[in-house]
């Protein structure tokens, strides 16, 4: 009886040993896997942050452009308004001085006419 007790705590010994590597192996496996996907999103978030930098950075040059087209179409704006006003006063100057030599002619013709 001692024997066959014996005998079968030795069986069992081995099974326990044997299931003990083979969750030794699973758990090694398990690990491995677990810092591949690690890395794996390690490195798929640097290049999502790489591609949200470069995405920012175009749309700084793109603002910037922007701006600057804007100041200039202001400044043309603000240069026209000078010009329509300088227009406008040569205007009522030019027209002052035909009323003034209409006034003249009309003048000469009256005292042409006595």
């Amino acid at each position: 009886q001692l024997q066959l007790t014996t005998s079968e705590k030795n069986e069992l010994t081995r099974s326990l040993e044997m299931v003990q590597n083979q969750l030794q192996a699973k758990e090694s496996e398990i690990k491995r896997e677990i810092s591949e996907y690690k890395d794996r999103l390690l490195q798929a978030e640097k290049e999502h942050q790489d591609a949200l930098t470069e995405a920012n950075q175009k749309n700084e040059v793109a603002i910037e452009a922007c701006q600057e087209k804007i100041s200039s179409l202001e400044h043309f704006i603000t240069s026209q308004k000078l010009e329509i006003e300088h227009l406008k006063s040569n205007k009522e100057q030019l027209n002052n001085s035909l009323k003034e030599a209409n006034q003249t002619v009309g003048e000469l013709l009256k005292a042409k006419v006595r």
